[in-house]
């Protein structure tokens, strides 16, 4: 015992929720946990906080990289350790005067007896899949008249199970029997928790697999559990609050914020349990059947999505693994504008490409000069996390349709990773409404700061200003969606009933309800449809409304980039690109999303240089009534120093967006990268 420790002051704070003498009867009970794991060491230490004097622990691991995520005790000193040496030291520098007994083999048909004799309450720590040690112990349990308690992590919340003496069993409410491992991961999940309030956000169903005995789980869920599981050892322990027992369920979700009392009667024997099961199973049976088949877990839309960012992950050489992530730039319809060819360790070769010859909204190729400067500085922030300074110039004998930049990367020992890095796979197009709070000072402060010295920011905030941008965006989608030129654009680069593309926009995100696309997928098959459909029918005006008028609304500000004066070479486009890729991920850093709104600009450098962008007058006048509707919003000298325009606010991430291509398709042969833009924009 240590001098300096005293229960009762250790303790004291305890007192007010629980009576000097409650705390006493704490003090002198037994608690066996079984499991000290994710959850186990959480109820341990928690336990141990509330004052409970005495444990038997049981856990036969030792701690690894996999237990960083969730485990208390699991860190770079620990590694290696065997988790109840770890965790009984952890608890005894909080209370020296512990009495625990350690099981490191864990427990098993043969210390059971010994593991549970005269203990007050035995908490459930054991692993999901542990499935034989936890029914002996649940019935060992049961024998002995011992309550038990059960909590499980799923997800952000905790589902709690009670099995009190003379009450149902843990055999009775989940009726495992002696069925298979998968049957009873099945019955043991859906028993836990009825309602799956945790199944809505599981964003990557393919890292569950009751044959393979894996699932992800997080330290909110552990610690969630650990609170409710001490409340109700405390509630046992001094026999007063009310515990409710299975066949209660409780299961409370912190993400949904929502809490769900659930009464099963019968268990899984209950009419609306073995519906659940029956469907859950036919779900698992076609999933398992896939896996067969193909040898692997079936693939998920979010697949895609997870094989494409963890592409960069392994052994490869630094400078792919800085164009793993610089390929995450923006460009206009995810073209992809850019080739690249490592012409040495640290010097990379980008082939630029644009699309004007065949996209109305490549004016001169400046979209996709934009694009570039966007690839350029992604790959100074992506190599800053090696230590890396970029320098990058375009060799002045390359056409500007078709732009060659050299990239060297120095090593710099002073360099500190940019802060920017994380974000360069999450930054992503939200078509969809936002939030309409206002950006904050600081927001807007950062942002600012991030395009840098030569650009400044033009906010249009407030009802008004957003009600003039949200209906320039509406009428200039009618010029978009009118116009035979724009037409094929549109049905090139939509890719229909996906939530992912890897060279186009999926449907999914463009921000419209399923039966839109469906029309819209339809109706863009054929010209004619198109134009029947906006002569008679107002054939525009759902996609208009969902598309530009209620998320010009819904936002926090629309802006415009502007550059200290008027973009004319190529290079300054190139270098404003740069700087809308830091003010769009420095967006993403600060929570915010975003979408571009380009047309007005593009339609409007179209009017004030006398270019012909269409065969059809009535939209070609109709685009000069937009340009001057422009002009009155932001200025008609600042329009011709506009360089970027779009609208942020805070919200979720899209559930759609636009991927890349692999790596391997961007670093096509030395021949290839050199052929003409058409070759290079298949391969």
């Amino acid at each position: 015992m240590s001098d300096a420790f005293s229960y009762h002051e250790a303790f004291s704070r305890n007192t007010g929720w629980v009576t000097v003498q409650e705390q006493n009867i704490l003090r002198h009970k037994r608690i066996a946990i079984a499991g000290l794991g994710g959850v186990g060491g959480a109820h341990f230490l928690t336990l141990t906080r509330l004052g409970i004097g005495a444990f038997r622990v049981a856990d036969f691991d030792k701690f690894s990289l996999a237990n960083f995520n969730r485990q208390v005790g699991a860190n770079i000193s620990s590694l290696g350790k065997p988790k109840t040496d770890v965790l009984v030291a952890m608890a005894k520098d909080i209370n020296p005067d512990l009495d625990i007994e350690i099981f490191p083999e864990g427990v098993n048909k043969d210390n059971l007896r010994e593991f549970l004799a005269d203990i007050d309450v035995y908490v459930d720590g054991l692993d999901f899949f542990v499935f034989s040690d936890r029914q002996a112990t649940f019935s060992a349990c049961a024998e002995l008249g011992i309550p038990a308690i059960t909590a499980a992590p799923l997800g952000m919340g905790a589902a709690l199970l009670n099995f009190m003496p003379g009450k149902m069993t843990f055999e009775e409410y989940f009726q495992w029997g002696d069925r298979p491992d998968e049957e009873k991961a099945l019955r043991f999940l859906i028993g836990l928790a009825p309602n799956g309030l945790h199944a809505k956000y599981l964003v990557d169903p393919a890292t569950i697999s009751f044959r393979e005995h894996r699932g992800p789980s997080t330290m909110m869920g552990c610690q969630l559990c650990a609170g409710v599981v001490a409340t109700e050892a405390l509630k046992i322990l001094l026999n007063r609050g009310r515990v409710f027992a299975a066949p209660h369920v409780i299961h409370f979700d912190a993400y949904r914020n929502k809490l769900k009392h659930s009464w099963r009667p019968g268990g899984n024997s209950n009419p609306l349990q073995r519906l659940i099961l029956a469907i859950a199973r036919r779900r698992l049976d076609t999933k398992n059947a896939v896996e067969s088949e193909s040898g692997r877990q079936p693939r998920t839309d979010n697949d895609a999505l997870s094989d494409s960012i963890s592409s960069r992950i392994g052994g490869k050489p630094v400078i792919d693994q800085i164009l793993d992530l610089a390929r995450w730039a923006p460009s206009g319809d995810n073209t992809q504008p850019w080739r690249f060819e490592v012409a040495g360790e640290r010097h990379v070769v980008v082939h630029g490409f644009d699309t004007r010859d065949d996209c109305v909204y490549d004016l001169d190729g400046h979209a996709s000069q934009i694009a570039i400067g966007a690839l350029l500085e992604t790959m100074d922030i992506a190599a800053s996390a090696h230590g890396l300074r970029m320098n990058a110039l375009r060799r002045m004998g390359s056409p500007e349709s078709r732009p060659v930049v050299d990239v060297h990367f120095q090593p710099d020992p002073d360099l500190r990773p940019n802060e920017l890095v994380p974000y360069i796979t999450y930054r992503s197009v939200q078509r969809r409404p936002m939030s309409s709070r206002p950006l904050s000072l600081r927001e807007k402060g950062s942002l600012e700061k991030a395009v840098g010295g030569s650009y400044h920011i033009l906010w249009l905030e407030g009802f008004d200003a957003k009600m003039q941008a949200a209906r320039l965006m509406f009428n200039n989608a009618k010029l978009r969606l009118t116009m035979p030129e724009a037409y094929e654009v549109h049905r090139r680069i939509i890719q229909w009933n996906s939530r992912f593309s890897e060279d186009k926009v999926p449907d999914q995100s463009l921000g419209i309800d399923p039966v839109t696309a469906r029309l819209m997928h339809w109706v863009l098959g054929s010209w004619k449809r198109v134009n029947f459909f906006n002569r008679f029918l107002a054939g525009t005006l759902a996609p208009r409304i969902q598309m530009d008028f209620i998320p010009g609304l819904a936002c926090g500000a629309h802006f415009v980039i502007l550059s200290d004066r008027p973009a004319e070479s190529i290079d300054d486009y190139i270098d404003a690109g740069r700087a809308v890729q830091r003010f769009w991920l420095t967006a993403t850093r600060l929570g915010l999303q975003l979408q571009p709104e380009i047309t007005p600009l593009i339609f409007s450098r179209y009017v004030r240089g006398g270019l012909e962008f269409t065969k059809v007058k009535k939209l070609a006048q109709f685009a000069r009534t937009l340009s001057d509707q422009t002009e009155r919003l932001i200025g008609k000298e600042e329009t011709s120093r506009a360089i970027f325009m779009g609208r942020a606010g805070m919200g979720p991430a899209p559930w759609s967006r636009s991927l890349r291509l692999p790596l391997g398709q961007l670093k096509p042969s030395s021949d290839n990268s050199r052929e003409s833009p058409d070759i290079q924009k298949s391969s």
